[in-house]
């Protein structure tokens, strides 16, 4: 079968901070001490977000469904309705 080629994807990007000499200016270990990582204040808000959709999503293909349905029964009756009209004419004649 035919299968998909993805690009390749580029080796990340590091930051690499330039080499700085010995010397009094360095002697300052809390310039060199790596930031701790930010965390998200909320992470829920993401997954709700998702699950907001997904209901939405749902409700939509639902209401299309029973759109079709409710399209299909009207037009059967209609066809029951006009048929049961042209064959009650032919019995009485």
């Amino acid at each position: 079968m035919i299968r998909p080629t993805y690009p390749e994807l580029p080796e990340p990007r590091t930051h690499t901070p330039p080499a700085v000499a010995p010397g009094p200016e360095s002697a300052c270990c809390c310039a060199h001490t790596p930031a701790p990582p930010v965390r998200r204040m909320a992470p829920a808000v993401g997954l709700g977000a998702g699950a907001v959709a997904a209901v939405v999503l749902v409700g939509i293909v639902l209401t299309a469904l029973l759109t079709a349905v409710a399209v299909g029964a009207v037009s059967v009756a209609v066809a029951a309705v006009v048929l049961r009209s042209l064959l009650g004419t032919t019995r009485h004649r």
